[in-house]
Parts: C-alpha cells; structure tokens; sequence
C-alpha cells in the first residue's frame, strides 16, 4: 500500500506533543483503534457524537497493535496514520495521533491514565462502536477505564441489544446523551458513567473492506496469470 503524500498544512494540527501543553479546557472524545483501514464509519461516528454529545474535538487513537488482534494482516502504523489523517481532511475538530507509540504501550487502561496526567484540564470521554462493547470484557482493566473514564457507545448494525445487555453487565451508571453533554460541560469531579448514542447506524467495516481488497488482488493474479 503506497503512503498517501501528506499535506503539511494538515499535519500541524496531528502532532501529539503540542496536546500535551494545551492549556485550554477541552471536551474531548477518545475513540481507539486499530483503523486498519479508517473508513466513512469512523467520520460518522465521529460527527455523531461531536454534535450529541457537545464536544470541543475528538482523538482518533491510532494504536500501533490491538492486543486483541493478530498481527497478520495489519498495516503499519505510518500508513495507517497516513491514511486516517487523508481521510479526516479538513475536519479541525478531528486529530489523528498514535500517542501508544510514545508510551510504548497499547493497553487502553494505561492510555488513558496517561493523557488524563498529561492534559489534566480537559474533559475526556471514551467512545467505543456497540460492536466493541460486546467484547469489552476481554480488555485488560476494563474496570479500572469504568471507574476513572465516562463511556459513549455508539450504535452498530447488529449490536443493538447484545451492547446493551453487556453495558449493563459491565458499565456504571447509564445516563442519557444529553445528560452525559451536561456532565462533560460541568466541573462536578465524578464524570463516570455511560451513555448509548442511537441514531443512523453506519454499515462500513474496516474488516469487510479488508477482505474486499484482498478478493481484489486475488482476482488481480489470477486475470495475470490467464494473460
């Protein structure tokens, strides 16, 4: 896969360093992931949840190695980044950064802890697809990020019911997306709890387009081969 040609202009506002200096107080939201590849699913999830939930910008967290996942089949992560930050364009409220990268670490739980000790005056929310949701046990700490970091699940076709039956089973206290805005905009210290945002469901998969890509080289060698 060849890197797309950066536009430098763009790439000012995805340096992670300058986050860390950023004395402004922010309502972030914090979505994770492989994106291997990022797709019209991430911008409507995105989109979504700056305009539901009333926040300043979101971090699209570009992780070097999902724990969860086999390395077989994953991009690097310079394409990845590169990829996701041409497809954000020129959406300002959307930085695309790989923070694991620099704390040498891609166990969400540590992520987290680690931004909220480096920008301590913003208001983060960790966002998460349904689908993510149904596997949320599986991560490492899941209850140390419910404890310290409100949630937003988004909707996914097929997910509905099985992330709400696990956000019960896991999660603290639901409340609803605006209540959530509200929380996210006070200066009440407990900001835990969950929130589930309907709407819209988006059907793009970064797995289904992997897939796709590969039938397509298949079908490639095989149209060389006959020739």
């Amino acid at each position: 896969m060849d890197r797309p040609a950066p536009d430098r202009g763009r790439q000012r506002r995805h340096r992670t360093p300058g986050f860390f200096h950023d004395r402004r107080r922010l309502r972030v939201g914090l979505f994770g992931g492989s994106f291997n590849p990022a797709h019209d699913g991430h911008l409507h999830l995105s989109d979504l949840t700056l305009r539901q939930l009333r926040l300043d910008e979101i971090w699209w967290l570009v992780s070097p190695q999902n724990p969860l996942k086999e390395e077989s089949g994953m991009a690097s992560l310079a394409n990845r980044l590169a990829a996701a930050r041409q497809l954000v364009g020129d959406r300002r409220r959307v930085r695309v950064i790989a923070p694991e990268a620099r704390f040498r670490s891609s166990l969400t739980f540590r992520t987290l802890q680690r931004l909220r000790m480096h920008c301590s005056r913003h208001s983060f929310i960790w966002l998460m697809g349904a689908d993510n949701l149904v596997g949320f046990a599986n991560w490492q700490r899941h209850d140390v990020i419910t404890r310290t970091m409100p949630i937003a699940v988004i909707d996914r076709p097929g997910y509905s019911y099985p992330a709400l039956r696990a956000g019960a089973a896991l999660l603290r206290r639901r409340i609803t997306p605006r209540r959530m805005a509200r929380k996210l905009a006070s200066s009440e210290r407990n900001r835990t709890g969950w929130c589930f945002i309907a709407g819209r469901r988006h059907h793009a998969s970064a797995t289904a387009l992997r897939q796709a890509r590969q039938r397509a080289r298949q079908q490639g060698a095989e149209l060389e081969r006959d020739d």
